[in-house]
């Protein structure tokens, strides 16, 4: 079964375009979409899901290895954890680091039993080996941690970049976010106040609270704020 993992970290983000990348390459996956902020795997539950039902020959999609995640460290290890599970990873933007690469590296590794008659000799050509063997071995792995640590820095730099030009707007006198006091009116908001003022008896209105919570569609808590704000601008 292949698996198509497309991540994004706010929800201002587009997440199709990594849908349409691995759907290009891999028209048969399925897809796995999850909006998810921060660099650690905990609290991923769509993923977390994922990782509970794949099974040994399974393939796992990912635009790019940022989305797998941008923690180098537990990148690392989740990559070799699926290795040792039989489990298939495929990063298009990063190839080199695919499992099936890292797979040839054990596999091209020199199995060689040697017996000259001279036991020194035999001794030191295996000793040779062995130290090639964990060479391969050793660059496949610095290959994919070099892949984590990139992605990790990607990140880092991302919130430096944006710590910065946030410090920067200040000391020019801009304004970010709201000013102290303003009130941030939502969509919901304008949509229930009308209907409180309709509906409730407080106001133009014949039905009780309960009855306006249900017709309207909204908690008590955002009821009674509204009803409250509402009553404010009357008086």
């Amino acid at each position: 079964m292949e698996y198509g993992v497309g991540r994004i970290s706010t929800r201002k983000q587009n997440i199709e375009r990594q849908v349409r990348n691995i759907l290009a390459k891999y028209p048969n996956a399925r897809i796995i979409r999850e909006t998810y902020t921060g660099t650690k795997l905990e609290g991923r539950k769509e993923f977390e899901n994922l990782l509970k039902i794949i099974k040994k020959g399974d393939t796992l999609i990912f635009d790019s290895v940022s989305r797998m995640s941008r923690n180098s460290e537990e990148g690392c290890n989740l990559y070799e954890d699926l290795f040792n599970k039989g489990i298939n990873l495929i990063f298009l933007k990063e190839g080199y680091i695919n499992t099936e690469v890292y797979r040839k590296a054990l596999d091209n590794q020199i199995n060689i039993v040697l017996n000259t008659g001279n036991k020194a000799t035999d001794e030191l050509m295996q000793t040779i080996i062995s130290a090639l063997n964990k060479y391969t071995l050793a660059l496949a792995k610095e290959q994919i941690k070099k892949a984590f640590d990139q992605a990790e820095k990607e990140v880092k730099d991302l919130h430096t970049r944006t710590s910065e030009g946030i410090l920067t707007a200040r000391l020019d006198g801009k304004q970010i976010g709201l000013t102290k006091g303003t009130k941030l009116t939502t969509k919901k908001e304008k949509e229930a106040k009308p209907l409180i003022i309709k509906y409730s008896k407080d106001f133009d209105g014949t039905l009780a609270d309960k009855e306006v919570i249900k017709l309207v569609g909204i908690s008590r808590n955002s009821y009674y704020l509204y009803k409250r704000e509402l009553k404010e601008i009357v008086a």
